[in-house]
């Protein structure tokens, strides 16, 4: 009945719309049959809609009907995710993280909370969770603290049982003193004073606290200023990517300075490559915890990999992000990425204008279907058909594709930013109003804006003409010697090279400044390919002078096959001719005519022991030394200061 009314109103509403010479009564006539056609269609609808908002209540009855089976029958179970030691690399303890049945929709706890806050049920479901982690823990026979997570909410609530969180452990022989309490942010907290009554009783019994999420929640920073907590965990936003955003390395940083000056500890969470654990612990950040580290289990390891131990037993000083300019291994296009929940191909156009309306900032969402997007859908655009007559009647529950944009711009996680910037630009002009569609492997991610592409990319060119060298966008002198004096005040061993571009100003000169250019731009490519981009940094000094400092175990045979590469890559910058004699003939200033041979490298090594060097200016000179030492030599070369030089 429903989709004939629509498809009967379709028809009518096009007759009118494209006869307009068409008589008066049968025009009239036709007005009066839309006019019916359009009452029963909006009949029709509303029926549906009151069908979904039964099946929507059905639905919520069934959920509270499965949470108060969970309690009654305690269908909970604990897995436990290590807090890391950065220094020594020990398990000091862990977080009790709880899961619902696997077979349910409130398997995930974040489902659970919500529909036990819906229920009123929320002190019953996380004394249970409390419960079932310490008798967990006590049964596995863990080591160290247990992170036991505890809403300010559930806290403060005259209704909470006081002392039961003492009895669980009590009956599971595990010490108060053990135990951390995690205050999980989830709703605003307004009564500082009931919450510090409430933490000062629990530090009585003996426990300790942590306020969990610093960052990201309503008032995390204020609950650290009132309650004086133990530990603050950051917020996995802020150290995803760490290494490669300045931003959030300055937010950490001050972070770890307050903690200092407060007595408090800190642990960064969500710590998912060795980069970011690298960082971190630069940063001298004492406790670790995420995937990289390990991933929440039911079994939990008690010692961690022999991958992070190695990473841990390392002396290197990490790379900040400011320091290594725009580069091969510069920022990605997951710098942008926004979480926007996905509509489904067959969500009516009603639900996502809805959606629209309870979401003011949201400006477009994605359509995705088995994990893959396949269009998009704007704010602009899905107003200006509803705005249109009578185009909510007649399309508003017809499915969402019917208005989403078949081409948006797609792009993967790993795409450049510069690569995406140029992308957006030859693209057509509405990608940079609408925003982009991010992927992993071809499955949504989420979302980026043309707004946040033109602020990422304008810092990077500020970044790059406070830092970097304009023609290679590789680190100049400043961040250069901002590392090297962080290496030298860590007493870390490292090997600094000096490269030098034999025979270039010839080359210059007859080949113009252009292909001059070209030559440095490789020399830049090759010297990145051949470096680990987590420990040895590449910096472009001026002209066609470059420089390392390596911290890989593996320079030498680096220096070799960087030599080795340029040499073969330095060929298609000559005419075949000077390729075949190895070199070309140009007059010098008096006018004679002078063989230059082809462009060659020479590399000037030094290696800094800890103490031997006092400033960058002793070693820079030293290296420079050693790179004219290495141009005497015929062709590429490498020359090795080898030399036991005396401390300064």
């Amino acid at each position: 009945m429903y989709a004939q009314n629509a498809m009967l109103a379709e028809i009518v509403e096009a007759v009118c719309q494209g006869y307009s010479g068409m008589p008066d009564d049968f025009h009239r006539a036709l007005l009066d049959q839309r006019a019916r056609f359009m009452s029963n269609h909006l009949l029709a609808a509303n029926m549906i809609n009151i069908d979904k908002a039964s099946s929507f209540a059905c639905a919520e009855i069934k959920l509270s009907r499965r949470l108060r089976e969970i309690i009654e029958k305690r269908q909970l179970h604990a897995l436990f995710q290590p807090v890391l030691q950065m220094d020594g690399g020990d398990i000091i303890g862990y977080e009790g993280l709880i899961r619902g049945p696997s077979d349910s929709p409130l398997h995930s706890p974040m489902t659970l909370f919500k529909v036990a806050r819906a229920n009123n049920l929320t002190v019953e479901v996380e004394h249970l969770c409390r419960q079932v982690v310490i008798e967990r823990f006590a049964e596995l026979a863990l080591p160290g603290k247990l992170f036991l997570n505890v809403s300010p909410e559930c806290m403060c609530q005259s209704s909470a049982r006081h002392g039961e969180t003492l009895g669980y452990l009590k009956m599971s022989g595990i010490d108060p003193k053990r135990v951390i309490i995690e205050l999980t942010e989830n709703q605003p907290t307004y009564d500082y004073d009931l919450m510090r009554d409430a933490v000062t009783h629990y530090r009585d019994m003996g426990f300790q606290i942590a306020i969990d999420d610093l960052g990201e929640g309503f008032s995390s920073l204020r609950l650290w200023s009132e309650l004086r907590p133990d530990f603050v965990k950051i917020d996995r936003h802020f150290i995803q990517s760490i290494n490669q955003d300045p931003i959030k390395l300055q937010f950490v940083r001050s972070i770890q300075e307050i903690a200092e000056k407060t007595g408090t500890m800190v642990v960064a969470e969500g710590i998912e490559t060795q980069s970011e654990l690298l960082l971190v612990k630069d940063l001298g950040i004492k406790f670790g915890q995420g995937y990289h580290i390990a991933r929440p289990n039911l079994h939990p390891a008690t010692m961690v990999s022999a991958e992070v131990a190695s990473a841990l037993g390392r002396s290197d000083v990490v790379i900040y992000p400011h320091e290594k300019g725009i580069s091969a291994r510069g920022s990605k296009v997951k710098r942008l990425l926004k979480e926007v929940q996905a509509v489904s191909p067959d969500m009516s156009n009603v639900q996502v204008h809805t959606r629209f309306v309870k979401e003011p900032s949201l400006h477009a969402v994605p359509v995705v279907e088995n994990g893959a997007p396949i269009g998009l859908i704007t704010r602009s655009g899905m107003i200006d058909r509803f705005a249109r007559l009578y185009q909510r009647e007649l399309y508003g529950t017809k499915p969402c594709v019917r208005f989403m944009d078949e081409a948006p711009l797609i792009v993967d996680k790993e795409v450049s930013l510069q690569d995406l910037s140029q992308i957006v630009v030859d693209a057509d002009s509405r990608h940079l109003a609408n925003g982009f569609i991010i992927t992993d492997k071809g499955k949504y991610l989420g979302m980026g804006t043309g707004h946040d592409l033109m602020r990422e990319i304008t810092q990077l060119q500020i970044n790059a003409a406070r830092y970097a060298n304009p023609l290679t966008l590789l680190p100049g002198s400043v961040p250069i010697n901002e590392h090297m004096d962080r290496m030298l005040a860590n007493g870390v061993q490292f090997i600094v090279c000096y490269f030098d571009i034999d025979h270039f100003k010839p080359f210059n000169d007859v080949y113009g400044y252009r292909k001059g250019d070209a030559i440095i731009q490789l020399t830049g490519k090759i010297l990145l390919s051949k470096s680990d981009p987590d420990r040895d940094m590449v910096g472009h000094i001026g002209g066609d002078d470059f420089i390392i400092l390596f911290q890989s175990e593996d320079w030498e045979l680096r220096c070799n096959e960087i030599l080795a590469s340029f040499s073969k890559e330095i060929l298609v910058h000559y005419n075949e001719n000077d390729v075949e004699r190895g070199g070309y003939v140009s007059e010098d200033r008096r006018g004679q005519k002078v063989f230059h041979s082809l462009a060659t490298l020479s590399i000037g090594a030094v290696r800094v022991e800890p103490g031997q060097f006092g400033t960058t200016y002793h070693v820079a000179s030293v290296a420079s030394e050693a790179k004219k030492q290495a141009k005497k030599i015929p062709g590429n070369s490498l020359f090795i200061d080898r030399r036991k030089l005396p401390a300064k």
